[in-house]
């Protein structure tokens, strides 16, 4: 395979919900395999991201998942963590890419490759498509087994994500270790329960 022929897709998942990490995959197709179907992860239902990832990682010629933990969310901010776990994501590769593209209009500096960022390119890019769909099922199948390890939240079903029934369980309980600490919902929240026996010795 020619080097040239080595386009590399990069996308995230995970930018927005109040808990767990964000979450990156590089992906290089391979151009005589073909995958039918791809499109951004958020347009696909659950069982079709799920039939679609096994077959990406099969037929891809080179792919890898990394992340950014909560804490590098909180010491970073998001922007930078979501970077530094597609920097990850592409250090992990099996076979280095002639040419990098990441959806969105914003890259990490220092890429190992020549980059171009593609604006809803999960839409356009089939490389950053199937990138799209394997950091989303990875990161949706991390939530479930988080949401074993810290019951009453309901990690399995929102995803970390902004509902009201991930509201209603922070108030309830507050914060537990996987929350993004920075973000404000989960700051309110968290100073909300450390107030609270002030509250009652009043």
């Amino acid at each position: 395979m020619r080097a040239s022929l080595l386009t590399c897709g990069v996308d995230e998942a995970g930018r927005g919900p109040w808990a767990g990490p964000v979450t990156a995959a590089a992906v290089i197709l391979d151009p005589i395999r073909p995958i039918a179907g791809l499109t951004d992860s958020k347009r696909l239902s659950e069982a079709a991201r799920d039939r679609l990832a096994p077959e990406i990682r099969s037929r891809a010629l080179a792919w890898a998942i990394a992340e950014a933990t909560p804490e590098e969310i909180d010491r970073f901010n998001i922007r930078e963590a979501t970077f530094l776990a597609m920097t990850r994501a592409l250090a992990a590769l099996a076979r280095a890419p002639a040419h990098i593209l990441i959806d969105g209009n914003a890259m990490p500096k220092n890429l190992p490759a020549p980059a171009t960022a593609i604006i809803k390119g999960d839409l356009s890019e089939p490389a950053i498509s199937a990138a799209s769909i394997l950091a989303k099922t990875h990161r949706d199948a991390q939530m479930k087994a988080l949401c074993a390890q810290h019951p009453g939240y309901g990690f399995a079903q929102h995803k970390g994500y902004g509902t009201a029934a991930h509201a209603e369980a922070l108030t309830r309980l507050g914060p537990c270790v996987i929350h993004r600490m920075t973000f404000a919902p989960v700051r309110a929240a968290r100073e909300a329960m450390s107030a609270a026996p002030l509250r009652q010795q009043a």
